[in-house]
């Protein structure tokens, strides 16, 4: 006789099937998804898009991942919707496009996030269209795949104007320290010239700005948000947006707020 715990974990596999469930899944309850989890899971059966917002460096697309695979819903990104200047710091293989760091000398941090806010209201209407064709059924009246969509491009007060169905919002936030932590730490801000510093620190600035502004906004409409400092893991933080979600009654807002 199977323990209850294990018994409940085998019936919302069966009633789940399309989750990516591990193979020991079917003989045991050591799944790689948590019993505490799945049981969210199944109790969010209606929602086929999580959004998850957020300024740049706060751990939008990991967290998002990982949401995704805990749901075995798609998972994309804002950015790759359209361009616009990105992260002004050398990686392996790839250095800083000349338009790049001219976008991040010359403009100040106002100018900066006037041109950033600005192409996210050109990029709405895309993200608005990708949230409704995944929430509505196709034309032979199969149920499209489940997306979850991260992106700085979630401004809170378009999100909270949506009325499409069996959506879901939160926004993740991090305090000062943790953001220009991950900055220094991803541009390798110690060993960069002070020409690649100064268009970091101007990054930093317009990001610390860009969560100013949405902070004030997704309180103002009394939104769901996430602190992902504090050392919380990836697996913590994707729990904490499924339990957020599994809570909303309105898309961004839990019925506590």
């Amino acid at each position: 006789m199977l323990a209850r715990p294990r018994r409940a974990l085998l019936d919302l596999r069966a009633s789940l099937p399309g989750l990516d469930w591990c193979a020991a899944s079917s003989a045991c309850a050591d799944c790689t998804h948590s019993f505490a989890v799945i049981s969210r899971v199944a109790g969010m059966r209606g929602v086929r898009v999580v959004l998850i917002g957020g300024t740049s460096n706060v751990g939008k697309s990991t967290v998002a991942r990982a949401v995704a695979d805990s749901l075995g819903f798609e998972c994309l990104s804002t950015d790759a919707l359209a361009r616009h200047p990105g992260r002004p710091w050398r990686t392996p293989g790839r250095e800083v496009p000349t338009h790049v760091a001219e976008h991040y000398r010359s403009l100040t941090v106002d100018e900066l996030i006037t041109s950033v806010l600005d192409h996210y209201v050109r990029l709405w209407p895309r993200i608005e269209g990708l949230i409704t064709s995944r929430t509505t059924t196709s034309g032979a009246g199969a149920t499209v795949a489940g997306l979850v969509l991260e992106g700085s491009a979630l401004w809170p007060v378009r999100v909270a104007q949506l009325v499409t169905p069996h959506t879901a919002a939160v926004w993740l936030t991090a305090d000062e320290t943790v953001l220009r932590a991950r900055v220094h730490a991803a541009g390798r801000h110690d060993q960069a010239s002070p020409e690649e510093r100064a268009l970091m620190d101007t990054f930093l600035s317009r990001t610390l700005r860009f969560q100013a502004l949405m902070l004030e906004a997704v309180d103002r409409l009394d939104l769901d948000r996430i602190d992902t400092g504090s050392g919380r893991s990836v697996e913590n933080l994707a729990d904490a947006v499924l339990e957020t979600v599994d809570r909303q009654h309105a898309v961004g807002r839990s019925p506590t707020r």
